[in-house]
């Protein structure tokens, strides 16, 4: 992860899941974690907006533009 340190999707402190973009609090978001480990996340846990995904050689990085670029 990158220094910009933003909580995961089960994180008390995320709002959003970082893979469906629901709200945290709506449910267990068990599929969503599992899928997290083989995927790149798709939404900011901080703000829901959609990140611009790029899947790299060795890896992938995710960048939301008001909170930054996390990558694996």
């Amino acid at each position: 992860m990158s220094a910009d340190a933003r909580p995961a999707p089960t994180d008390a402190g995320a709002a959003w899941c970082d893979r469906c973009g629901g709200a945290v609090s709506d449910g267990s978001h068990v599929e969503c974690a599992t899928a997290r480990g083989l995927e790149p996340p798709r939404y900011c846990v901080a703000c829901r907006r959609r990140m611009k995904v790029q899947v790299l050689p060795a890896g992938w990085s995710a960048t939301c533009v008001e909170h930054g670029t996390l990558t694996s």
